[in-house]
């Protein structure tokens, strides 16, 4: 990874936290959101036994939160390098259970922007954080995504 002073963005939204909103969790959705997945493991899709288990309730598989950080906007850093843009991966870190009745609240951050040269040429990639806390200010998930934009043609 090699970093590039001269990529233009707007760099004073770097590190600001935005707020996303909140987003009340029922169980309908961890029960849909699980089998959507194929999630079979019961403290995800089966409240009766969840009940049994250690968690005492059912509770959300871990990559639950890209239910409410698909199709997000984030505010436009005015990037100016590419005329391509594509998603280029995510890690969900789970923090703590989330369970029905609790209440998301999610805000996202511009986490970080470098330049790495590929087979393609130079690429620039935008790393946001998006951050996940519970009614009770617990964290609970955080997801970071990364973009990429790189230009059409080799340069």
């Amino acid at each position: 990874m090699t970093t590039d002073d001269d990529i233009k963005y707007d760099r004073s939204l770097l590190g600001v936290s935005n707020s996303l909103g909140q987003f009340r969790v029922t169980a309908k959705m961890i029960l849909d959101f699980a089998q959507s997945t194929g999630e079979t493991n019961p403290v995800y899709s089966d409240e009766a036994r969840a009940k049994e288990s250690e968690f005492g309730s059912l509770i959300a598989p871990p990559t639950f939160c890209n239910v409410f950080v698909n199709g997000l906007s984030r505010p436009d850093i005015k990037l100016e390098f590419g005329d391509i843009g594509f998603f280029a991966g995510q890690a969900v870190e789970s923090l703590a259970p989330i369970r029905p009745g609790d209440t998301l609240n999610a805000s996202t951050k511009l986490k970080e922007v470098y330049a790495k040269t590929g087979r393609s040429g130079k690429m620039v990639f935008t790393v946001w954080e998006t951050s996940f806390t519970n009614q009770n200010d617990e964290d609970v998930a955080r997801v970071q995504e990364s973009y990429v934009r790189r230009n059409s043609r080799k340069q």
